[in-house]
């Protein structure tokens, strides 16, 4: 019998992460990846340059609409490139194409304790002028891989704008 809610009552608490993906918005005319200077307000890495990201939520996984059945589990073909291009659209008012590059992966545990999965990825930009959103960025900028490095990224930012521009070309 399919869920007919979503549950963590009957998960092992051991088990439990968030679920996180970053993406590095690529140019394809001028090489170009999009960084944005989180908030000085922000709790964690305030003032430093980043890229948009987010965190998978129950509420992106609508049960009475699945992709597919896979007997009895309610699959979400998608749900990562579709968190991806919603996250770029909040936290920078741009489109994303079709193409995604895996660049890698971290796991980590916050400051509250919190364990985290996060997947980055390098993504097509497809269109929109950049506006970053307000109250969570203060500014955007479109980087190659020597540029970035005059900027006070967060760790890892540097490598992975230029993992991205290899994925691409």
């Amino acid at each position: 019998m399919p869920a007919s809610k979503i549950s963590v009552d009957s998960a092992k608490p051991d088990k439990l992460f968030y679920f996180v993906c970053t993406v590095i918005p690529f140019r394809k005319d001028d090489g170009r990846c999009l960084i944005l200077k989180r908030d000085e307000r922000e709790k964690v890495h305030p003032g430093k340059w980043g890229v948009p990201g987010g965190k998978l939520e129950h509420g992106d996984l609508d049960l009475a609409s699945p992709t597919r059945m896979n007997g009895d589990v309610a699959d979400f073909e998608g749900a990562v490139r579709d968190l991806l291009r919603r996250e770029a659209k909040e936290e920078a008012n741009i489109e994303l194409g079709e193409e995604f590059h895996l660049l890698g992966d971290i796991v980590f545990v916050r400051p509250d304790g919190i364990p985290v999965v996060m997947l980055q990825f390098g993504g097509e930009y497809a269109g929109g002028e950049v506006k970053p959103e307000a109250g969570a960025f203060t500014d955007s900028a479109w980087v190659n891989a020597d540029e970035v490095k005059d900027y006070d990224c967060i760790d890892g930012i540097h490598d992975e704008i230029a993992r991205t521009i290899k994925a691409f070309s």
